[in-house]
């Protein structure tokens, strides 16, 4: 029997850790690049410290204003899991806050990332640990359930499926298919290479700007005029 709305899969299937650590240290920004600048969650899930996020995606979909299941997932999630709660984006009623964080945090988890509200955020901005999300309210979260536990949600705009691999920064946060997962690190390494000799000749002053010229300008239609508007 299906109880669909209120169930739980106990089992994921995740990247290596070898394949999550791949992204150590990229830039989300990169990630995104390479990815046609697909794949980011929303602006409005914003950091709430400067914790970098590296994870694989440990799902819930919980009612609005509802934590019940989110304590489940604490339950049941991994070291290097990042909790993704989907609470359909409301942020009228936190649904979680420091002493649901010190839990995640003594469980050697990633992080969590909420399309929701938190509170006690001067704790949570002082804690090692990954926090991204919607809206801060001291409005404290109801525990009477449903969800769902690793089904894929809605987070930010972005479906994240249990195991995906979830990379934030105070950019945002991208979200990668495990089967991408090796070629896209590669390519992300390979743009961020090349931005760091972008920096060396900016230092040096040898960058090439030509397609920034007066004369590149021109060439595609544009006109500039020697005088006062």
């Amino acid at each position: 029997m299906s109880n669909a709305g209120f169930r739980i899969y106990t089992k994921v299937n995740r990247p290596s850790k070898e394949v999550v650590e791949l992204f150590r240290g990229l830039p989300a920004a990169n990630i995104a690049d390479v990815m046609n600048r697909f794949f980011c969650v929303d602006a409005r899930i914003k950091p709430l410290n400067d914790t970098p996020l590296l994870g694989t995606a440990f799902t819930v979909r919980a009612r609005i204003g509802d934590n019940r299941m989110f304590h489940k997932a604490i339950d049941l999630a991994q070291p290097g899991d990042v909790i993704v709660v989907d609470v359909q984006g409301d942020i009228t009623n936190s649904v979680t806050g420091e002493i649901m964080m010190r839990q995640v945090l003594k469980k050697g988890l990633a992080g969590v990332v909420i399309d929701g509200a938190v509170r006690d955020a001067d704790a949570l901005k002082k804690m090692d640990l990954a926090i991204y999300a919607a809206g801060i309210t001291p409005k404290g979260p109801y525990k009477d359930g449903p969800g769902e536990i690793n089904v894929p949600v809605s987070c930010g705009g972005m479906v994240v499926n249990p195991g995906d691999i979830l990379v934030g920064d105070g950019d945002g946060i991208v979200v990668i298919s495990p089967r991408d997962a090796e070629v896209i690190a590669a390519k992300a390494k390979a743009k961020s290479d090349a931005e760091h000799k972008t920096f060396k000749a900016i230092e040096a002053g040898t960058l090439d700007r030509s397609a920034y010229s007066d004369e590149a300008f021109t060439k595609s239609g544009c006109e500039i005029i020697d005088d006062c508007y």
